[in-house]
C-alpha cells in the first residue's frame, strides 16, 4: 500500500511551508480549468465505465453498521446508473485513498480533513455534501473529557495526554493542532503526549471509559453516537468547541467517464431521504438532503488550515 501523509508542522516532525505555498495535484493530473480538482481524461481511451461501481463511506465508525445505513441509497444509485453498486468497508482514510488512486473505489465520501489529500492524490472530484432542510450544513470540532478528569479548561490538557484519531483527520487532528498552538501554545510533544485512536468513535468511547483523559472530535459522531446510546452524555464533558466547518464531502473518481459521473450526481440530488435508513441516522445531526458544493470554495477554510498548520501532501 502506498503511504498517503499530511505531514504536521508540529514536534519533530516540523517542515516549512514556503510563504507562496499553494494546494496543487499530483503531477498525474491535470485541471485546465482553474477549479483544484482533476479534469475528466479528454482521451475516451483514459476514460472508465465499469459495470460494477465501488462506494465508500469515511471510515469514522463500524462499517458494518453503515453497510445497512447506505443500503437503500445504494440500491437507487444502481436504479439511476444501470450499474450494480457494492459498499467497500475501509478501515483508514489511508486505505480509503489508495483504493480510488489505484482505481478500486469509484464513488466516495471523504472526510473533512482528509478530502484535500484525496483530491491531491487520488484525483477524486467532490461536488455533494449532506445539508439540512434550509441548506445549511457543517459541524465543530469538539475538545472533550470526562467528568471527574481533573481537566475543566484546555490548559488543563498540559503536561498530560490527548487523543487525536489520525493525521489525515480536520477535526480529529488537523483544526486542534492549530487551534491548540495559535490560542493556547501547546504543542503536541512538547506540552503534552498525543496519542492516535484511528477514529472519532474510538476517541469518543475512550473518553467516555477513562482510557483517554481528553479528545479532540467532530460532534456530528458524538451526537450520532448519543443517539445510539452507544455512549451517555453524561460521560463527556465539552471543554471547547471550534468554528464550523464542512461536512463529508461526497464525489466520484477523475476518470469515470462524463455521462456515467453525471449520472452518479444526478442520482445524489434526486435521493428522497423521507423514511430512510440514511435519513434516520443522520437526522440526528439535522441533514436530510444532499446539496451540490465545489472544493475551491467548501473546503477553503481547510485549505487554510492546512496552510497556517505547515502541511504538506506526500503522494508518494
Amino acid at each position: 500500500m502506498k503511504n498517503f501523509t499530511l505531514i504536521p508542522a508540529i514536534a519533530a516532525l516540523a517542515i516549512a511551508l514556503p510563504a507562496n505555498a499553494q494546494f496543487r495535484l499530483d503531477d498525474r493530473f491535470t485541471d485546465a480549468d482553474g477549479d483544484l480538482i482533476a479534469d475528466i481524461p479528454t482521451d475516451p481511451a483514459d476514460q472508465i465505465d465499469p459495470d460494477t461501481l465501488i462506494f465508500a463511506y469515511t471510515p469514522v465508525e463500524d462499517p458494518a453498521v453503515y453497510a445497512e445505513v447506505w443500503a437503500g441509497f445504494l440500491e437507487h444509485l444502481s436504479q439511476a446508473t444501470g450499474k450494480d453498486v457494492q459498499f467497500f468497508p475501509v478501515q483508514s482514510n489511508a486505505a480509503q485513498i489508495e483504493a480510488m488512486r489505484a482505481g478500486r473505489l469509484h464513488i466516495a465520501g471523504f472526510n473533512t480533513g482528509s478530502n484535500p489529500l484525496a483530491v491531491a492524490c487520488a484525483g477524486f472530484r467532490p461536488f455533494a455534501m449532506m445539508a439540512a432542510d434550509d441548506g445549511s450544513f457543517g459541524y465543530e470540532m469538539e475538545i472533550i473529557t470526562y467528568p471527574g478528569s481533573g481537566i475543566e479548561t484546555v490548559e488543563d490538557i498540559r503536561g498530560g495526554q490527548m487523543a487525536f484519531t489520525a493525521e489525515t483527520s480536520n477535526s480529529g487532528f488537523k483544526a486542534p493542532s492549530a487551534i491548540l498552538s495559535a490560542e493556547f501554545g501547546m504543542v503536541a510533544g512538547t506540552d503534552f503526549e498525543p496519542v492516535f485512536s484511528g477514529a472519532h468513535d474510538n476517541s469518543i468511547i475512550g473518553v467516555a471509559n477513562k482510557d483517554y483523559p481528553a479528545a479532540a472530535i467532530a460532534n456530528s459522531v458524538l451526537r450520532r453516537m448519543l443517539e445510539r446510546d452507544v455512549v451517555t452524555a453524561d460521560q463527556i464533558v465539552t471543554i471547547y468547541t471550534s468554528q464550523t466547518f464542512p461536512t463529508t464531502g461526497y464525489g466520484t473518481a477523475y476518470n469515470l467517464t462524463p455521462e456515467l459521473q453525471t449520472a452518479i450526481q444526478e442520482a445524489f440530488f434526486s435521493y428522497d431521504w423521507e423514511g430512510t435508513a440514511l435519513a434516520e441516522e443522520f437526522s440526528g445531526n439535522g441533514e436530510s438532503q444532499f446539496i451540490p458544493i465545489t472544493f475551491k470554495d467548501n473546503w477553503a477554510v481547510i485549505r487554510t488550515i492546512d496552510e497556517a498548520s505547515g502541511v504538506v501532501y506526500a503522494c508518494n
